[in-house]
């Protein structure tokens, strides 16, 4: 220590026992020998609960200490010196063990994820690459879009082809903009009036014999003729009519031929092909 001491005078800091001829240890500048060292400052090993002297090796970890051959996986007893390893509730655990033990293991195969693998996650359930397959085809899907069916997971062009619904004009997949009527599904483009193809999405429409046609062309080539305005009684958006013997009008129309009130609700008179209001008939 760059220092002269009396062949007497260099002794053990803590218990003035000659070192001379005699191993030591410095700390802190000062000299101790070996059994007062090791009762000072060695540590002692959580496994065997013994000093760890100075002429074995100390590993630490996380401020706890081992003798080398104490430093060892509690499940396999297996040496973790030179080994990856982890802790567990204060208890150590080689990478097997501890995969084994404690890793989350795939919904799939029910293997364990291993470090470094890559996990697919949805819905609570966890897959391997390889695993996150397509249920119809059996694919891994990857980064690829897919499609939630009951319980599993389906690749889009599957889903496609093995559930998705089609359009009642031209049998293609629904994939967007789709309606239903009467439970038959359409694209939105083909939902069309069957006699002029007009686009009924948000249109007025009603139905004969289950094909579709705008309140335009049903009026015209169906609909009974007001008689007196002659146009389309439909019936659509709550239109009100009155019929007698085979002839019909809208409640609007429904009035005396020569003075104009309405007659709805009231008793009326015949005149040819005329309604009168009785006033007017009796004159």
């Amino acid at each position: 220590m760059d220092q002269d001491w009396h062949s007497g005078h260099f002794s053990c800091w803590n218990c003035d026992m000659s070192l001379t001829g005699h191993r030591y240890i410095l700390r802190e500048e000062h000299p101790y020998c070996i059994k007062c060292y090791e009762n000072l400052f060695a540590n002692t090993c959580e496994e065997c609960k013994t000093t760890i002297g100075t002429d074995s090796k100390d590993l630490s970890y996380k401020d706890r200490h081992w003798h080398e051959k104490c430093f060892k996986c509690c499940d396999c007893q297996g040496s973790l010196v030179d080994q990856p390893f982890a802790s567990k509730d204060d208890k150590l655990y080689c990478a097997d063990c501890h995969d084994n033990n404690f890793a989350a293991r795939c919904d799939g195969c029910g293997n364990v994820f291993r470090a470094g693998m890559k996990k697919y996650e949805y819905k609570g359930k966890q897959w391997h690459e390889q695993c996150f397959c397509c249920k119809v085809c059996q694919q891994p899907i990857g980064n690829k879009s897919f499609i939630p069916h009951d319980q599993d997971i389906v690749c889009v062009p599957c889903y496609e082809d093995q559930y998705a619904q089609r359009c009642a004009k031209c049998n293609g997949v629904i994939n967007k903009g789709g309606i239903t009527y009467k439970s038959t599904p359409w694209h939105r483009e083909c939902f069309t009036c069957t006699n002029c193809d007009k686009v009924l999405a948000g249109e007025k429409f009603t139905s004969r014999e289950e094909k579709p046609y705008c309140a335009e062309c049903f009026g015209e080539l169906f609909a009974k003729k007001c008689c007196k305005c002659t146009k389309p009684i439909t019936g659509l958006g709550g239109t009100k009519f009155i019929s007698f013997e085979e002839r019909h009008w809208h409640s609007d129309c429904f009035s005396c031929y020569k003075c104009n009130c309405s007659l709805v609700g009231r008793g009326f008179l015949t005149d040819g092909e005329d309604i009168l209001c009785p006033e007017c008939g009796r004159a």
